[in-house]
């Protein structure tokens, strides 16, 4: 867990361990990271199952703490022995939450709530007095994953201001969607630095449209599952599904046996690839002897000929975003999907960061669009539309 959100064992001290996010390597979102290592070790301890022979007078428990703050790093010890060390009031701080955390919790302070508020589900402990630290400390409970992929989804909750200086890309977009209505499918590549509003352009675009009839899907690439094959699709799927963690895998393949007939999919076909994409075993629809390859390939093709399907019952608006952390596997399916765009009423939308460099050859109905920063008046009057929104 710790290494799947690439954080650092800096120590091992008795049966604690001393873990750092944002060393050796920073991410943008290394409080996300550190909250979310944390649940999901509290997540394993309650699922961990010891040998029969191994008795314990009390079930194995986990407390965990976090705070983000300043620190220097650098090699500490002697000729023989050399570490690199965290120094500074941070580790402190997050080694006397740990203390104070019940069993099977995670503790973050003020600091690291702030970074992370809107991803996760918390609840404030209060303020309370650590060893050596001269203020009371703002405690929180982290309870779980709210369910927000980006940070422009927690930004939604809180409300946005009106878009301010986008009316050529507005109009742009707009002119691309109605072609897909007449039947002429259109890809737009939306490309922009971090925060300079492509979520937002798509968001109020969406809004637009939301009164004509169509269906609209969305997912993203996320940068903890680079190397996870088709992960934006297996979590699309997931949430058109609507599986819940509580359900059984019975339950989930019954979803997704009704989802599939609704399709007209042949079940003996279609469902082993789809349960082994959805990591589901399943007796009734044995899966036929495929080398992985070939496996690949087919389940490409399933995930796009149920696009395909959707896209005949009415336009069809896909949204993916940040293709800067997609893996090989889903790039090489969007170059099959934006073969068949042309004809299908099919308008995509693909997002990404400038150091990203799409893959596909310029084709008629591909539409880059670099979204430039805002001039210093429209800039001007974003701030003044947000002050007033918070007054």
């Amino acid at each position: 867990m710790i290494h799947h959100f690439e954080g650092y064992i800096a120590r091992y001290v008795g049966d604690a361990l001393l873990v750092y996010f944002g060393y050796p390597v920073a991410h943008e979102d290394d409080a996300q990271r550190a909250v979310g290592t944390g649940l999901g070790i509290v997540g394993a301890m309650h699922g961990l199952l010891l040998p029969p022979s191994v008795r314990l007078p009390q079930p194995l428990q986990v407390r965990i703490g976090i705070h983000t703050g300043l620190v220097v790093v650098g090699e500490m010890g002697g000729r023989d022995y050399r570490e690199a060390m965290a120094l500074g009031e941070t580790p402190n701080i997050a080694a006397r939450l740990q203390g104070l955390a019940d069993p099977d919790t995670v503790a973050m302070s003020a600091a690291t709530h702030r970074l992370v508020e809107g991803f996760f589900a918390c609840h404030n402990l209060g303020p309370r007095t650590l060893k050596g630290v001269s203020m009371p400390v703002e405690v929180y409970q982290a309870l779980g994953e709210s369910g927000a992929q980006s940070r422009f989804e927690v930004a939604v909750t809180a409300g946005l201001t009106p878009l301010v200086g986008r009316e050529q890309e507005m109009g742009l977009l707009l002119e691309r969607w109605e072609r897909t209505k007449e039947g002429a499918g259109q890809v737009v590549l939306l490309s922009g630095e971090t925060g300079i509003g492509k979520s937002r352009l798509v968001q109020v675009l969406e809004e637009r449209a939301a009164e004509e009839p169509h269906a609209r899907l969305e997912c993203r690439c996320s940068p903890y599952y680079q190397n996870s094959a088709l992960y934006p699709l297996i979590d699309l799927l997931q949430r058109v599904l609507q599986f819940a963690r509580e359900e059984s895998p019975e339950e989930k393949l019954g979803k997704l046996e009704r989802w599939l007939e609704s399709y007209d999919f042949d079940l003996k076909d279609s469902v082993p690839l789809f349960a082994s994409l959805l990591s589901l075993l399943t007796s009734r629809f044995p899966f036929p002897l495929l080398t992985p390859q070939k496996q690949k390939e087919k389940t490409q093709q399933a995930v796009l000929a149920w696009l395909l399907k959707e896209a005949e019952k009415e336009p069809l608006w896909l949204t993916v975003e940040d293709l800067h952390w997609a893996d090989p596997s889903t790039l090489e399916f969007l170059g099959l999907l934006l073969d068949q765009v042309p004809t299908a009423l099919m308008f995509v939308v693909l997002t990404f960061r400038p150091e990203f460099i799409p893959p596909w050859a310029s084709r008629s109905h591909l539409t880059p669009l670099v979204l430039g920063r805002l001039s210093r008046t429209q800039a001007e009057v974003a701030v003044c539309r947000h002050q007033r929104d918070l007054a």
